[in-house]
């Protein structure tokens, strides 16, 4: 975990919220100078923190707000750092909580150098990255309609669709499904989800096309890179090039594969296990998943992986085996993109 350890004369604090936000200001010394709940737009904060804008840092938590307050701090020149939300407990974990105290303490926490920093991700690419997660919702909700085709299919005791229906257009196989349902109300709930299903292929086909374009305008050394990876396609690509940002904000490959949920972490005390690491909700849950998806098409393409995972296999177990093979993938990616290498497999499969 890293945190922000710069000296500043003053030290903002921003509890923020949809419609308000509260400010607290400290000098230096840890004086308080301003202690205001206003309204949550550029106006009200420029005029709260006037005085005090001679060495300020601006800290707020990572919510879902806080993207106009880092663009106007930006545009202002004013520094500004984000909150790691899931790292603050001294703002969740108090005997009483509101505003005042939750901006005093944020304030508290940048000047004693103990303030969670979470990355704030350019304003260049941010829409494209979100984009990319609306893209992913919209295949995890396809993906729930063709569960509840599959799902009515065995309720009623009748042949499994299974991949054909999941790899094949909807709309040429359309007539097939539905025929194979003898009752009309039956019919017409399925008739609905392969009809959302036929929009959503549509939809998310048009987002790809569209997120690639872009994907070639913002880096397009970086996207060709994450494509020499066999197996890799366009959408494992774009979630590497939009999560992962600039590979240049972790100073090691441990970083990053912490960052990616590759490793598991420990709790010790007095050198004994210190109950269980509480880890599942810390780090990059998109680039979890990429990883997964894309050491399991790597071990489809290269017959040389395959063959390493299989030793892996009979050493640690299957599942094992896979979470080594994806936290190996996760190093090579990070020298990758440090260096500007293409995916070389003799080079992935060395060990030391």
């Amino acid at each position: 975990m890293r945190f922000y350890d710069g000296q500043h004369t003053h030290y903002a604090g921003v509890d923020l919220h949809t419609k308000t936000m509260f400010v607290c200001v400290l000098d230096a010394t840890g004086t308080v100078l301003l202690e205001r709940n206003t309204l949550a737009n550029p106006k009200s904060f420029l005029k709260a923190i006037t005085p005090f804008r001679e060495e300020l840092v601006v800290g707020c938590e990572c919510i879902f707000t806080w993207y106009w307050l880092a663009d106007l701090c930006e545009r202002e020149g004013i520094a500004f750092v984000l909150g790691h939300a899931l790292y603050m407990k001294a703002v969740h974990g108090g005997k009483t909580k509101n505003d005042r105290q939750d901006a005093h303490t944020i304030a508290r926490l940048l000047r004693g150098g103990t303030f969670p920093l979470a990355h704030v991700y350019p304003k260049e690419k941010r829409a494209t990255r979100d984009l990319l997660r609306r893209r992913t919702h919209f295949v995890r909700k396809r993906a729930e309609r063709l569960a509840h085709v599959q799902n009515t299919s065995w309720q009623y005791r009748l042949e499994s669709f299974g991949r054909r229906l999941a790899n094949r257009s909807v709309t040429t196989c359309r007539d097939e499904v539905v025929a194979a349902f003898d009752d009309p109300q039956v019919r017409a709930s399925v008739e609905a989800d392969l009809d959302l299903i036929a929009h959503y292929d549509r939809l998310i086909r048009k987002l790809e096309r569209q997120l690639e374009q872009q994907a070639r305008i913002d880096d397009r050394r970086t996207y060709d890179l994450l494509r020499s990876i066999p197996g890799v396609g366009q959408v494992l690509a774009l979630i590497f090039l939009y999560e992962i940002d600039d590979v240049t904000r972790f100073d090691s490959h441990q970083q990053f594969c912490s960052y990616a949920r590759l490793i598991r972490p420990t709790k010790t005390s007095a050198g004994k296990a210190a109950g269980l690491p509480s880890f599942k909700q810390i780090g990059n849950g998109h680039l979890k998943w990429a990883f997964s998806e894309a050491a399991l098409v790597l071990m489809r393409e290269s017959k040389a992986v395959k063959g390493y995972v299989e030793r892996m296999t009979q050493k640690h177990g299957k599942g094992k085996a896979l979470g080594i093979l994806s936290h190996k993938l996760g190093r090579s990616l990070y020298y990758m993109l440090r260096r500007g290498q293409y995916f070389d497999e003799q080079t992935f499969l060395q060990t030391a």
